[in-house]
């Protein structure tokens, strides 16, 4: 990928210039085209694409803009402020500094940001220049900051949800390696002077032999196959069929489809209410929800709209969205406030999936103390079987 500074015309003639990070010039001319942008000149820019900045970097950055603005206070100082605050983080503050260096050459605050690669997603990207175009740029500000939040708490709300799923899956993975490593052992010379074993307890006999002296190889696996699984799944057509696996689930598929609509109608719905047209709002919407295989149905959708059919019917075959969403776009069409509508439809997926990952929780957690039941119970069969046998034995011979 190559970061391009370009400069572009649309139909009424009006000049865009920015900076986007696309694979060659045909592409850039492409992805400009498809925004209703005409490419008339563009170079390789020397500016490297930044970290992305995270939800709550982006929820701080836009309340505080915000606030100040609203206040009275000027574009150059209300960034001055921000970019001097002493909670923000080395790199963080950079780009700020670096957004405020462009302003004050001139080039307005939209182009600045896009002008940091990566840092700044396109959805706030747009929004602003949106704002700039409309002087409302407080009131876009305090919007982004309200959409990062909500964001941020659901992602916050995933990531707490986990974390006693994922001390139960570590606990699992420590108690067979004390298992196999420290347990099983200990039975080595009884089971050798028996003179068979029962297949349970030779299976296990021979991991935990592996385990303790072929560890290496287990150290080496890992090695090797983490980063090629990373690598595989980075693949174009992998990750499209891995997206499209991952909506087929069960409670998981079901899960991710509540967040990737919640997504979806949130981004719709700030666009589309900022003044941006329909077919860019829909362009820029479809790379937030997360998933190749919804993404890649998006142009037959376009395609819809464009002959005329309208949104609620084009989205309603793209598979991947909860129907909630689509009835509730078709109700705002009817209404005349779908941006509203797409609000409020979001406010409902956000507690709906809220509600799912509680009960997603609650599932997993038996289920995983139950795998780890199961596992020292196949164990300690595989231990006991062979001396309960052997008295067996004993106990008949001695009649």
């Amino acid at each position: 990928m190559t970061l391009y500074k370009y400069k572009a015309k649309n139909l009424e003639g009006k000049i865009h210039s920015g900076v986007l990070e696309v694979a060659s010039e045909h592409d850039l001319y492409a992805r400009l085209k498809g925004q209703g942008l005409f490419l008339f000149s563009s170079k390789v820019s020397e500016k490297s694409a930044g970290r992305k900045l995270k939800a709550k970097q982006l929820t701080d950055f836009n309340r505080s803009l915000g606030m100040l603005l609203q206040s009275g206070v000027s574009l150059v100082r209300a960034l001055g402020i921000v970019a001097n605050e002493e909670t923000k983080k080395a790199q963080e503050k950079a780009v700020y500094e670096a957004v405020l260096k462009s302003i004050r050459q001139g080039t307005p605050l939209s182009t600045a940001m896009e002008e940091q690669g990566n840092c700044f997603p396109p959805l706030m990207i747009f929004m602003y220049r949106s704002a700039e175009a409309s002087g409302s740029m407080d009131q876009v500000a305090l919007r982004m900051a309200e959409h990062y939040e909500k964001e941020y708490r659901l992602k916050a709300k995933v990531s707490g949800a986990m974390v006693y799923p994922g001390i139960l899956c570590t606990m699992i993975v420590l108690v067979v390696c004390f298992i196999f490593s420290f347990v099983l052992p200990q039975f080595d010379d009884m089971f050798a002077q028996m003179e068979s074993l029962p297949f349970l307890t030779t299976m296990m006999m021979g991991i935990s032999t592996f385990i303790r002296t072929r560890w290496y190889i287990l150290v080496i696996a890992l090695v090797v196959l983490i980063p090629s699984f990373i690598g595989l799944f980075r693949i174009p057509r992998v990750k499209f069929y891995k997206d499209k696996i991952k909506l087929k689930m069960p409670v998981f598929g079901k899960l991710l489809r509540v967040l990737y609509s919640a997504r979806f109608s949130r981004t719709l719905s700030s666009l589309y209410s900022a003044g941006l047209p329909m077919i860019m709002a829909l362009q820029i919407s479809k790379s937030t929800v997360g998933n190749c295989y919804i993404e890649e149905q998006f142009d037959a959708a376009i395609k819809k709209i464009r002959a005329g059919q309208n949104l609620s019917a084009a989205l309603g075959g793209v598979d991947g969205f909860v129907k909630k969403m689509v009835s509730s776009i078709m109700i705002g069409e009817e209404t005349g406030s779908l941006d509203a509508m797409l609000d409020s439809t979001a406010d409902t997926l956000d507690y709906e999936a809220q509600m799912a990952i509680n009960k997603m929780v609650s599932f997993m957690e038996p289920a995983l103390i139950i795998i780890m039941a199961v596992i020292v119970g196949v164990v300690m069969v595989s231990v006991i079987a062979p001396i309960y046998g052997s008295y067996n034995a004993i106990g008949a011979s001695s009649y």
